[in-house]
């Protein structure tokens, strides 16, 4: 600190003459000197708040777009969490602990990987969530891809604000935690019809089908999270099947498998007299066809048989009687000569 005096310089007579003030700064060794307890006033010390937050507070002390002039006067909001489940995205934060005669009203702003290339790092305000009363804040619409993402929440009271609190770490949304979805199982016809309730956006269910008794012969049913019914057709009447599902995303993040439901397929009312004919029918054509045939081996006569079984010549081709001759050259001719061979007589 520099102390300045008056000096006054007399160009005629002292009592006569005006004083011309001479400020110059005194040597700042002599400062202690001069800056006794005794005559100097006491100072207003200024009082800070204390920033108290869980996560990393902004160090700026500025608003966004407001002069540096502005100086943080709440304490900034703190305990700042992420809750995500099944695809849904909520921003929390504790209350905040000071005294407001307004009523206290929140702010988020977030910041992903298209504002930080693209925007230049700029950060942009949750639509549905600036100047809001209550301590959380449903991101799901805002966070829309699988980067990274940073946040932070201020609080707000009348003119007063508060620092920024980050979220720390940012948040991606592949740590979202899957619930084994609600599922229902009924039986219309020969038909399953298989829903679901709360699906998470972007999301496939696995529904796994089999028949009781035959879990390793299941079939895999894949049904995206937009469509409202799974429909597994042509099952067999009287039997009972089983289901189980599971929620995947992205083939790395899934669910755990819902309980087992098994429902019977239940056999029609004319099921049974229609198969019970079937059957008798069946046999009695059967039996018909094999005493006509019996009747006709016994009873035919040999004329009467010739007359429906005529009987066809052999084609030449395959008459026993060939005359196969094979050409010989004449030196095989030669060798071929037949030799007569006689025995000698006996004494």
């Amino acid at each position: 600190m520099h102390l300045y005096r008056l000096q006054s310089s007399a160009a005629g007579s002292p009592d006569h003459q005006p004083h011309r003030c001479s400020c110059r700064p005194e040597a700042a060794d002599n400062e202690p000197d001069r800056l006794s307890s005794s005559r100097m006033k006491p100072r207003t010390q200024t009082h800070l708040l204390s920033l108290r937050s869980r996560a990393h507070t902004s160090a700026s002390v500025t608003l966004d777009g407001d002069s540096g002039s502005h100086v943080w006067t709440l304490p900034a909001p703190g305990s700042v969490s992420m809750e995500s489940v099944d695809m849904k995205h909520e921003l929390k934060w504790s209350p905040l602990q000071a005294a407001c005669s307004t009523a206290v009203l929140y702010s988020v702003q977030f910041q992903g990987e298209f504002e930080l290339m693209v925007l230049s790092g700029r950060w942009v305000d949750a639509p549905e969530c600036q100047l809001i009363p209550h301590t959380h804040c449903d991101l799901t619409f805002d966070l829309g891809s699988d980067s990274d993402y940073n946040l932070h929440v201020r609080a707000q009271c009348g003119s007063q604000r508060s620092p920024w609190t980050d979220l720390s770490p940012p948040f991606n949304r592949r740590d979202t935690v899957l619930m084994a979805p609600e599922m229902t199982v009924t039986a219309v016809g020969d038909a399953l019809h298989v829903t679901f309730a709360k699906l998470p956006l972007t999301a496939v269910v696995r529904v796994t089908v089999w028949k009781r008794g035959d879990e390793l012969q299941a079939t895999v049913y894949p049904m995206p999270a937009e469509q409202e019914v799974l429909l597994v057709p042509a099952l067999q009447e009287g039997a009972e099947y089983c289901v189980r599902a599971r929620t995947v995303l992205d083939t790395r993040i899934h669910s755990g498998s819902t309980d087992t439901e098994c429902v019977s397929i239940a056999a029609r009312p004319d099921a049974a007299w229609k198969r019970t004919t079937t059957v008798t029918v069946t046999v009695v054509v059967m039996a018909a066809l094999l005493f006509a045939v019996f009747w006709s081996a016994v009873h035919c006569r040999p004329h009467g048989c010739q007359t429906y079984f005529h009987k066809e010549p052999l084609p030449r081709s395959l008459e026993p009687d060939w005359d196969i001759q094979i050409p010989m050259s004449p030196e095989e001719a030669e060798l071929c000569e037949p030799i007569h061979v006689s025995s000698a007589p006996s004494h």
